[in-house]
């Protein structure tokens, strides 16, 4: 079966004795990390205890399975539930995890940990038609996980934290969650004896580990910050996006603003117009977009989209420079921002 990332959380909080095994996989290591280490605790609080939990790693254990069977059938010494824990797993356990489940073993909680796997991959198949085992996907966590991770974080160590600077922070977060964790941690530990995390506490310890998003371009773009605009349309495309995405993504983003504006002009306030979006504006974004709304006027609005079909166009067009239409455009519209911010 399929576990979602809720289901996850409320299985460690009351595990279900019908599953016997969980496949963790993918590429956020910090995630598989996470949802392992809260696994194991389900079965033991000391994940290296040596009478409850058992580490193997397939490459080792691949030449000689019957190690892992033999674990896999033995009673604890010390009595209760025992946790086996196979990493780096691939494809080739498939066949025999299938024949060590057909008798599965109801006082061991078997995890397995696999990288990327296709949609095809037939460990995966295995572990989505099964009943007793759960298969928990662990991709690059996005801007609501991030958030989330941070809050808890703080939480669980009697920390607060302000919105601005909650914001400030989030956005020099990465997609890994190890990378997140990592860096949070080493905050908690330099606010020592202070409780309140302040802005430049964030400035201090946090350094930008955010990789560069065509969210972030629409952003500096749309607020007037040119420079930072260019940088990062200049990271996507070191990392392989198309020019063109972020072409689109400033049309999608300039629609947004003016839905909200059409909103507002049939009465409502700049919040509820803004609440009204679907999907929402992530929170740690929110305080941006409003003042985007607030420096764009309508006209102004038409104006850019108008230049983005332009540049669309031009970018499809055989043999046209695609990166530097794209970074014109960007300089354009930064420009005109700043501008329409001195004005405001």
């Amino acid at each position: 079966m399929i576990f979602k990332a809720a289901q996850i959380e409320k299985y460690c909080k009351k595990p279900d004795d019908n599953i016997h095994a969980f496949l963790v996989y993918g590429a956020n290591d910090g995630l598989v990390n996470d949802y392992l280490k809260k696994l194991v605790q389900t079965v033991s609080q000391d994940l290296y205890d040596p009478f409850a939990v058992v580490y193997f790693n397939w490459a080792e254990v691949q030449s000689d399975i019957g190690n892992l069977f033999a674990e896999y059938s033995a009673q604890s010494l010390m009595g209760g539930k025992r946790a086996i824990v196979l990493k780096d797993a691939d494809n080739n356990l498939t066949k025999q995890l299938k024949i060590l489940l057909e008798k599965p073993n109801p006082d061991v909680l078997l995890i397995v940990t696999a990288a990327n796997l296709t949609k095809k991959a037939s460990l995966l198949s295995l572990a989505e038609e099964r009943d007793d085992m759960a298969a928990v996907a662990c991709y690059e966590d996005r801007d609501e996980s991030i958030f989330s991770t941070a809050k808890n974080m703080f939480s669980e160590n009697g920390l607060t934290i302000n919105n601005e600077a909650l914001q400030l922070l989030c956005s020099r977060l990465s997609n890994d969650r190890k990378i997140n964790l990592s860096e949070i941690e080493k905050l908690i530990t330099y606010m020592g004896s202070e409780k309140n995390v302040r802005l430049e506490d964030i400035r201090n310890c946090i350094s930008d580990q955010s990789a560069s998003s065509s969210d972030d371009v629409c952003y500096y773009a749309a607020n007037g910050q040119t420079e930072k605009a260019l940088k990062s349309f200049q990271k996507l495309i070191q990392e392989g996006n198309e020019a063109i995405s972020v072409i689109r993504s400033l049309t999608y983003h300039f629609n947004k603003i003016l839905t909200v504006k059409s909103y507002m002009e049939k009465g409502d306030a700049l919040d509820k117009a803004v609440f009204k979006l679907v999907p929402k504006i992530i929170f740690f974004r929110e305080s941006s977009f409003k003042r985007q709304v607030s420096i764009w006027p309508r006209e102004r609005i038409f104006s850019v989209l108008e230049l983005l079909y332009k540049a669309e166009k031009e970018c499809k067009t055989t043999n046209m420079p695609v990166e530097e239409i794209v970074s014109y455009t960007l300089m354009q519209i930064s420009s005109a921002a700043a501008k329409l911010s001195k004005v405001a």
